[in-house]
């Protein structure tokens, strides 16, 4: 059983060493401070970078169909296990409190400029790995996210109609051939994208196979521009 969290008092204690916590957020300050924030990244895809205001080669030399990538972290420990355990084991306060960490992350940025969107769209899980699963935590995000920055959730205009090997256990090239047709008529409504500002909701983005494939089905259907919102971006092998 998940414990339960009144994420309205200041009496918490950390989820990740259970020291008393200084705010409302079950988070202490030690643990905060070195959980692995981002850093220097890509302008475009947040890839980890060693200088910041920077575009990747990747980027520059193919700019992907999304317009930017905002994440608060690296895909590193202790986030990665936080991530795995919200997502494999249902432990959804670690997922609620990272929700909560990424909602602050996306508040500052819209106050340093950020666009906000029109609406947010979680990156829809195949109903066969949603039936074993129980819950799409991409999902769970974006309905944590879409109430305190008063922004609309629509689960149901993006669709995945076929079941394909999880992203995780594949490289690059295979994510790409993996996601061949995995997104047709996944839009259910293409009228609801026309002219929009929308941004994609998911745990993590390693390659970014999976953002630019739904990226370019929205602006097909007329989408004035896409963002990503993830918990935590991937560096590249061998990379910090």
């Amino acid at each position: 059983m998940n414990p339960v969290y009144n994420w309205l008092k200041n009496n918490q204690h950390c989820l990740l060493c259970d020291e008393p916590a200084e705010t409302a957020l079950p988070l202490c300050t030690g643990c905060e401070t070195e959980l692995p924030w981002l850093g220097a990244h890509c302008a475009v895809c947040a890839l980890p970078l060693p200088a910041a205001g920077l575009v990747c080669g990747a980027c520059q030399k193919q700019p992907p169909a999304f317009a930017r990538v905002e994440a608060p972290w690296r895909y590193a420990f202790p986030v990665d296990t936080l991530i795995a355990r919200f997502k494999h084991q249902a432990r959804w306060p670690l997922g609620r409190l990272l929700g909560e960490l990424l909602e602050r992350h996306l508040q500052h940025a819209f106050a340093e400029g950020l666009a906000r969107p029109d609406c947010l769209l979680p990156v829809p899980l195949a109903g066969r790995r949603l039936r074993r699963r129980g819950f799409n935590q991409a999902a769970m995000l974006a309905r944590w996210l879409g109430k305190p920055l008063q922004l609309a959730v629509d689960e149901e205009l993006l669709r995945r109609p076929q079941d394909t090997p999880a992203q995780q256990q594949l490289d690059a090239a295979a994510r790409r051939r993996n996601l061949r047709g995995a997104f047709a008529f996944a839009l259910a409504d293409p009228a609801a994208v026309a002219g929009r500002h929308v941004a994609l909701v998911d745990d993590v983005l390693t390659t970014g196979a999976t953002a630019e494939a739904l990226a370019r089905l929205l602006r097909a259907a007329g989408a004035a521009r896409v963002d990503v919102y993830c918990l935590a971006r991937t560096p590249r092998p061998g990379g910090h």
